[in-house]
């Protein structure tokens, strides 16, 4: 599937979610964790079996009763039988089971909205990234268009005979030295479509090579942001899907402590069934016998070798692990949270000390051109008033760039928007 109209992040955003490969993944992961849970509560529910065999035996070996014409025993036999198995204590491991499955669901889920919540995140950066050069690139392309002006214009002084040589040469050197940077975003440009439409999914045409056909329709715009640091942590802990799929997993830890447990228990169950066999008095196989068959049953491993007790201290230092992971991913989230906010704050104050940079260059740019008509300045000024443009204009944007992309950071750190995954 490829792309052929204008994009706009919302549709780039859906497009993820459709069709990313890292969002798919995660899909599968969440699918294969919903065959966990069916395999856990499978502890719970009646079980039916049915076994069958036959026997034909060498007559030989066959045992006969030693006076004649007494009952001979036929070599040739069969059963067959179906039951049901109902488990009705497993020393506390049944229901350790039912709450197991839940929390595995529910770990699941969260561990899939943390893959997606960093798969959005990639394909903003990713759009913004794209936004970016674009614009770059026009900077640029104006900064070599008015260069280029100031050559002709002091190419033809210098015919006229008002100018030397010398300010040909360097109007040269200006325009040949605005050509570089030009180069290299018009290729960083290149590069960041291809990352969006990696992000995306997108198989490319192979009719497709060096620049892709794409338009994005979004701007860079700067919308108002208000959060204070210390609700963003707060936040972050309540909503941080990473940290809840580890609470999970430190009560799924507590459930394993519980069915290692079990294995110091007996265990009942009770079964029902009927079953059909030959007879044992004729050699005639058509003639059989059948009936009902119920019973209850116990098991207890009185002394395992110490197998459970090793597994008791296999799930209890388990337990101890999952719960010094939720510590450290807490501290983790939190250093993620004031970084992010930080990048955030600095980009926010960039942005606002740029915002009339580029008015000023402008006006530098017109004094200073209309100071070397009059013969009040030089080239050397107006070559400044340019690259003081040029660099206005180029940390204006990426200044935007910087703010869009740290808040869509923070964001993330603090856990919103997140994607609630498919029905199951």
């Amino acid at each position: 599937m490829w792309v052929d109209h204008p994009l706009s992040l919302e549709e780039a955003l859906n497009t993820t979610l459709q069709q990313s490969g890292t969002v798919l993944k995660a899909k599968h992961d969440l699918e294969a964790a919903y065959g966990v849970v069916v395999q856990t509560r499978a502890i719970l529910i009646p079980k039916v079996n049915g076994n069958g065999s036959y026997t034909d035996t060498d007559p030989d070996a066959t045992e006969r009763f030693p006076f004649p014409g007494t009952f001979v025993q036929p070599h040739q036999n069969w059963t067959a039988s179906i039951q049901i198995v109902q488990s009705f204590y497993e020393g506390g491991r049944m229901m350790s089971s039912y709450r197991a499955a839940k929390l595995i669901k529910e770990q699941a889920v969260l561990q899939y909205q943390s893959v997606v919540a960093d798969a959005l995140l990639a394909t903003r950066i990713d759009y913004y990234n794209v936004l970016v050069t674009e614009q770059q690139i026009g900077v640029r392309e104006a900064s070599l268009n008015l260069l280029s002006k100031e050559l002709t214009d002091q190419q033809s002084r210098f015919n006229a005979g008002t100018v030397p040589r010398f300010n040909v040469l360097r109007a040269e050197v200006a325009v040949a030295n605005a050509r570089p940077p030009l180069i290299r975003i018009r290729n960083l440009y290149r590069i960041s479509k291809n990352n969006l439409v990696n992000s995306l999914g997108y198989n490319l045409p192979r009719e497709v090579f060096e620049d892709i056909p794409m338009h994005l329709t979004d701007k860079l715009v700067a919308e108002p942001y208000q959060i204070e640091l210390p609700s963003a942590i707060t936040q972050a802990f309540e909503k941080r899907t990473e940290l809840a799929a580890l609470r999970k997993a430190e009560k799924l830890r507590q459930e394993d402590i519980v069915s290692a447990r079990a294995g110091y228990k007996p265990r009942f169950e009770g079964f029902a069934g009927w079953g059909w066999r030959s007879s044992q008095y004729t050699s005639d196989l058509t003639r059989e016998a059948d009936g009902w068959v119920v019973g209850v049953q116990m098991n207890w491993d009185m002394f395992d070798g110490f197998l459970t007790r090793g597994k008791v201290m296999q799930a209890k230092a388990l337990h101890e692990k999952a719960q010094v992971e939720i510590d450290d991913t807490a501290r983790r989230i939190e250093l993620e949270v004031r970084t992010a906010y930080s990048s955030f704050i600095e980009a926010k104050e960039v942005l606002e000390s740029q915002k009339k940079v580029e008015e000023q260059a402008v006006e530098a740019l017109r004094l200073a051109s209309a100071r070397a008509e009059a013969g009040a300045g030089t080239q050397l000024d107006v070559l400044d008033a340019q690259t003081s443009l040029t660099d206005a204009r180029t940390t204006e944007v990426v200044a935007l760039r910087d703010y869009v992309v740290a808040r869509a950071r923070l964001e993330r750190a603090i856990g919103q928007d997140i994607v609630q995954p498919p029905e199951k």
